[in-house]
């Protein structure tokens, strides 16, 4: 991706123009070094972290002599322990959906037929390491932690 700056305005292209200024064709074909001197650089994208940060308006950074967006760290208007309480529902949600499946061999075993032990001990693990994930989320003390906290995504 290119950019040129008109009048204070920086204007992106995803493919550099087959005409501009007083090249009718061909511009498109010219070197880097020729689009460079008509004013078009690269487009930089930095890398971040979207789960604390965001990209800012496009700018043209002079150091490099290329277009290229500021990093900008999210703000929460959550607190601390909202935010704690909203990560946790989450991984509650997550590991219900996992016991929700063996949910029958217990309803089972009120009626009368054992559970298999595996399933017991299965679910007794899933509990476990849920509670540990809740104990790690309570720990942490800082809104960008707790937003950077990865839930599991399947178990």
């Amino acid at each position: 991706m290119k950019a040129i700056q008109i009048d204070g305005a920086i204007k992106r292209y995803t493919t550099i123009p087959k005409a501009w200024g007083n090249t009718i064709g061909g511009f498109d074909t010219l070197s880097s070094t020729e689009w460079e001197e008509a004013g078009f650089y690269d487009v930089v994208t930095p890398s971040y972290d979207s789960a604390i940060q965001k990209l800012g308006d496009i700018e043209w950074d002079s150091d490099n002599n290329v277009f290229t967006y500021p990093v900008v760290s999210l703000t929460w208007s959550q607190t601390v322990a909202e935010m704690k309480t909203s990560k946790i529902e989450g991984l509650k949600s997550i590991y219900g959906n996992k016991l929700s499946k063996t949910d029958w061999y217990i309803i089972r075993a009120q009626e009368g037929t054992a559970a298999p032990q595996d399933i017991i001990d299965a679910r007794a693990a899933l509990r476990t390491e849920c509670a540990t994930k809740e104990d790690e989320i309570n720990a942490l003390s800082t809104k960008a932690s707790i937003a950077s906290y990865s839930l599991p995504s399947s178990i």
